[in-house]
């Protein structure tokens, strides 16, 4: 499951699915072959966001890899959380992929058990399952996230996880 996993997020990155946010043109006109250029985004060209306070505890830091372009309506993002930072419930219409890139946190399906995930790892959440995602509270935790837009809808945010529950998911 894993490698299918990985596999379609490499299909996704790299059949130009996805559009890099404030392209740089690599060559001028069309390439060689009468297709489109390859683009570049430098690593500085889009400025991290804040989470939003109504959808995440603590610190958590937002960076725009892709946008929807064309026939695509899939989004990826890096997301980096401070220990002690996670999402609020919340749910995407058509699923959602992460890989972890640094660090440890957690990620818990509502009414499921908690599962502690590490740098390499894959998760996969189905289309409408509600569930929370994020650091632990000694150390950071930063995913990749991938998720389609389906009528306009990309998450559909609900409550805000507790303290206690938080505390309890990560004892």
């Amino acid at each position: 499951m894993k490698s299918l996993l990985v596999k379609s997020l490499s299909v996704v990155l790299m059949s130009g699915a996805c559009m890099m946010v404030h392209p740089v043109k690599a060559a001028s006109g069309q390439a060689a072959d009468g297709g489109q250029n390859i683009t570049i985004t430098r690593s500085n060209a889009i400025p991290s966001a804040p989470g939003a306070a109504d959808r995440f505890t603590g610190s958590v830091k937002m960076d725009t890899l892709a946008v929807p372009t064309g026939p695509s309506h899939a989004r990826v993002l890096s997301v980096t959380f401070a220990p002690g930072g996670y999402t609020a419930w919340h749910s995407h219409p058509l699923g959602q992929v992460l890989v972890v890139t640094q660090g440890s946190g957690y990620v818990q399906q509502w009414g499921g058990p908690v599962h502690q995930i590490h740098p390499g790892d894959v998760i996969w959440t189905p289309p409408n399952v509600k569930h929370w995602h994020g650091a632990g509270p000694n150390a950071p935790m930063t995913h990749i996230s991938i998720y389609d837009e389906a009528d306009g809808q990309v998450t559909k945010w609900m409550e805000k996880l507790t303290d206690e529950e938080y505390r309890k998911a990560t004892r």
